[in-house]
């Protein structure tokens, strides 16, 4: 899966020394754990008798260059089966947990590889990302990461399906409606990852991964490596990516989030036709050809070809990013609507549907998560960091509602004024008409670290103060008032709800499931888990 481009030099905004400070405290699989789980007196508790292993905080060692963290041997984690791919900078091989027998793909990129500040910066960016787009169903998911002294390992789910680049070289070329259908799914992907802050920028049929052998097996999207985070009206200058697939403004060196839809046409080009629309005998060859931007539409099978589905390839093969296609333009066209009509689902944005799962939650749930997002690690919640950058228009520190609503915006997700103030008034958690950095880390996180339970378990000795084991009325009203979260209306209501015992207070199993209840994440994770590949 190499990239016929080197990396180049990253244009985006040098990180800052804060950006790069590291949260030493890891476990043996690698989750972010609080240093120390303490009571509001100073005491601390062991962890409950259902945390699992995974958890206890692995030994301090010498801080890694790379990831800025404590160094471990992955292989006392995990042991090492055959090899599945190899690249330009890493060899990727299928991985066993020791523990529980699940299977893994582990990549492992060569320290001496690296060989400037750029390349520690873009493996260190690498991880941020995937963490930040951790819980999209079509996006590899990263279980870890680990350095030691020659190399950094990069846990990820497992895809046993193969490359979708095998599956079109054995089909030929896809029908109008197979192709369609297949388009939709990755372009759902790229609208995703773009309402996320977040360009690809090396988005090719090899980068493309089939969960199993099913011939409908769920594609996922996997190597972030020359990802990049993105504000709007940013431009990056760096050429990166893989030659038939590069657009030409990379060639051009001033560049946004566009490159991806040209890179998918490319793809639906060779899904609709079997070649590449721009090939020569050399790489040089190539970025000529991509430059002039001719696209051959006279040889077979073109002319057998529906005019939309054309219409679709030049549009997103525009040499002018702006007048190119949108993510969302693109899913919009007639030629990739179901029979014509729109999908049954709106195209919300991620940060959207996390916004409305947290306006849907109770008080008690919203400080728990709002202890959940003081654990997390600066790497883990880098991607929010520079969304909320981004929509902090006047860097004043805060969010207001007509921020949020251009935010939205730029997004591709146009919304009315009373569904903004909805959204505001979610993460607004403090009521003063402002989003400030916590209540935006607390209100967009992703759910699933509600499925870690080491977490939780700092969340619920956050209320519980005097450490019995049990959540009272009055302690849930006094950590809601911490917070400025109490009304006084619905405490008792609340308890009540949780409360499955009716002994008029909360143990840590009420408390987990009432932090489960409603995530439909949690369960599609642990599903997504225990798939027998």
């Amino acid at each position: 899966m190499g990239n016929c481009c080197p990396r180049g030099n990253a244009s985006a905004p040098e990180a800052t020394d804060e950006q790069k400070a590291a949260d030493g405290s890891i476990s043996n699989d690698n989750n972010v754990v609080n240093p120390s789980s303490q009571n509001q007196d100073g005491s601390s508790n062991p962890a409950p008798p259902s945390a699992s292993a995974s958890t206890k905080p692995a030994k301090q060692g010498q801080m890694g260059p790379v990831l800025a963290r404590p160094m471990e041997d992955v292989k006392a984690t995990y042991s090492f089966g055959k090899e599945l791919g190899r690249g330009q900078f890493g060899v990727t091989h299928l991985v066993t947990h020791k523990q529980s027998g699940e299977q893994f793909a582990c990549k492992t990129i060569a320290k001496r590889k690296l060989v400037n500040k750029e390349d520690i910066e873009d493996v260190r960016r690498e991880v941020q990302i995937m963490l930040h787009l951790t819980g999209q169903p079509n996006i590899v998911e990263l279980k870890g990461a680990f350095e030691d002294k020659h190399s950094v390992h990069l846990v990820m789910e497992l895809c046993a399906g193969g490359e979708l680049f095998d599956r079109i070289i054995a089909k030929g070329h896809y029908t109008e409606r197979a192709a369609a259908s297949l388009l939709r799914t990755i372009v759902q992907i790229v609208h995703t990852c773009h309402s996320m802050g977040v360009i690809h920028r090396d988005l090719k049929p090899e980068n493309f991964l089939l969960l199993n052998k099913d011939e409908n097996s769920p594609l996922k999207v996997t190597d972030f490596g020359l990802s990049v985070f993105f504000k709007s009206g940013e431009t990056f200058k760096d050429i990166v990516g893989s030659a038939y697939y590069i657009a030409p403004e990379v060639l051009k060196r001033k560049y946004g989030p566009e490159v991806d839809i040209w890179s998918v046409g490319v793809m639906l080009y060779i899904l609709l036709s079997g070649v590449p629309p721009f090939w020569a005998e050399t790489e040089h060859g190539i970025f000529n050809a991509i430059l002039k931007g001719h696209i051959d539409f006279t040889s077979d099978p073109w002319p057998q070809i529906s005019p939309q589905a054309k219409d679709l390839v030049r549009k997103m093969l525009n040499t002018d990013p702006k007048q190119r296609l949108t993510a969302y333009q693109v899913l919009n066209h007639p030629w990739i609507k179901e029979d014509g009509e729109a999908p049954d689902t709106p195209l919300d944005n991620a940060v959207m549907d996390r916004l409305k799962q947290f306006r849907a939650m109770n008080k008690f749930k919203k400080v728990a998560l709002r202890v959940i997002a003081g654990c997390l690690s600066e790497e883990e919640i880098m991607g929010l960091k520079e969304m909320f950058k981004s929509m902090d228009a006047d860097n004043s520190g805060t969010i207001t509602l007509e921020e949020l609503k251009q935010g939205m915006q730029t997004q591709g997700t146009k919304l009315s004024e009373y569904e903004v103030k909805q959204l505001m008034e979610a993460a607004d958690a403090d009521g003063n008409g402002l989003i400030d950095y916590e209540e935006f880390i607390t209100a967009t996180m992703h759910l699933n670290r509600m499925d870690r339970e080491e977490h939780l378990y700092t969340a619920f000795q956050y209320f519980d103060k005097d450490n019995s084991g049990y959540i009272t009325i009055e302690e849930l009203e006094q950590a809601l008032r911490e917070y400025g979260m109490q009304d006084g209306r619905d405490i008792k209501e609340i308890v009540a709800e949780v409360d499955t015992d009716n002994d008029g207070r909360i143990n840590y199993d009420e408390f987990v499931a009432m932090m489960m209840k409603g995530n439909p994440e949690a369960g599609n994770m642990k599903k997504r888990r225990s798939i027998n590949i």
